[in-house]
């Protein structure tokens, strides 16, 4: 009833789970990016089909899944491989799989950020929602900073409230701080390119989460001593702090990701001055 797509990269170490807790479906398909451990065999073995392609951008290697991949089912869930689809989620999911008609063609779903074994309720944002589930004749994507969203507007969007569990931190916090030294390059290019865009205050009171969380951090881009800014605002304002020492070191690595994303920006702008 649903079919499952699966972003991977060398994922040995998370796919297994992944995999297991969605056992009950018979449709999965996994698009590696070229991995050079047993990520594709564990996949094949689990019974899922593999599109080889190499890495462009989140949103290409979804939306090729969705217009190549000879998806099975009208309904299809995209995860990454250090995520988890819990039970709740699973029948929330198939409820609308199998109704005769839904209010929306695309569903946004909350994630559990678990950083040492503990849930982030506070710090994490939760619920931080992405889009994920939806029709495959509807649901496409498109790239923005170093991650996607959806190409729908926000009143075609529907929420899911059951969340998945997200194990960003896996493979370990270097390995986190790797990925987001990467991330932070696409995202500084996406906030000078941002910056010249007229802010919309009504969209940072919005009752949406989701637009309302883009608004604000738009807005944060042209603030000042931002790194700081953002511990205080994940720390403070959002009760980091009663996530106990997990929420005090996830707040400080964002602080620092916040770093490198203005190092980003200030080397973008630099670059820009010294031509001619």
């Amino acid at each position: 009833m649903i079919s499952v797509v699966i972003l991977t990269f060398n994922e040995a170490s998370n796919l297994h789970r992944c995999l297991a807790s969605i056992a009950w479906c018979d449709d999965i398909l996994v698009v590696d990016s070229g991995s050079t451990d047993d990520t594709v065999a564990i996949a094949s073995a689990a019974g899922a089909r593999v599109l080889v392609r190499t890495f462009e951008s989140f949103a290409s290697q979804r939306n090729v899944a969705m217009e190549q991949g000879a998806l099975r089912h009208a309904w299809v869930l995209h995860l990454d491989a250090d995520e988890v689809v819990t039970t709740a989620l699973r029948e929330e999911m198939l409820a609308l799989a199998v109704a005769d008609s839904t209010h929306y063609p695309i569903y946004r779903v909350p994630s559990k950020l678990i950083f040492m074994g503990k849930w982030l309720r506070y710090s994490g944002m939760y619920p931080a929602y992405q889009v994920r589930f939806g029709r495959r004749d509807r649901l496409r994507f498109v790239d923005h900073g170093h991650g996607q969203r959806e190409s729908l507007p926000p009143e075609e969007v529907g929420t899911i409230r059951s969340p998945l569990d997200h194990y960003n931190f896996s493979k370990g916090v270097t390995d986190w701080f790797a990925r987001h030294l990467r991330y932070a390059q696409a995202e500084a290019l996406q906030a000078v390119a941002e910056r010249g865009a007229a802010l919309r205050v009504g969209e940072v009171f919005s009752r949406d989460a989701t637009i309302r969380r883009r608004a604000l951090k738009r807005l944060g881009n042209r603030l000042p001593m931002r790194p700081s800014l953002r511990f205080l605002y994940v720390y403070v304002l959002r009760g980091g702090f009663l996530d106990g020492m997990a929420g005090w070191r996830y707040a400080r690595m964002l602080g620092i990701y916040q770093y490198f994303i203005d190092l980003g920006i200030a080397e973008l702008a630099a670059s820009s001055s010294r031509r001619p």
